[in-house]
């Protein structure tokens, strides 16, 4: 039973891990549309309108509003 728990309470330190190797993996692809400042914009517009885009949409769906 003991070895259970141990299994068990590895699991959070893996979903840390895998959650910052993706963003670590989408961060290298954009690291070179961020040198240049017309794309750096674009990047940065698309981040923050695809992040407002899910926030209304599950506020919408959940009723928050």
């Amino acid at each position: 039973m003991q070895d259970f728990f141990q299994n068990v309470s590895r699991y959070p330190r893996y979903m840390i891990s895998l959650i910052a190797g993706i963003f670590w993996f989408f961060f290298e692809q954009l690291k070179p549309f961020l040198k240049n400042p017309v794309t750096a914009i674009a990047v940065v517009g698309l981040l923050v309108g695809g992040f407002a885009m899910l926030y209304l949409t599950l506020e919408a769906m959940l009723g928050i509003a």
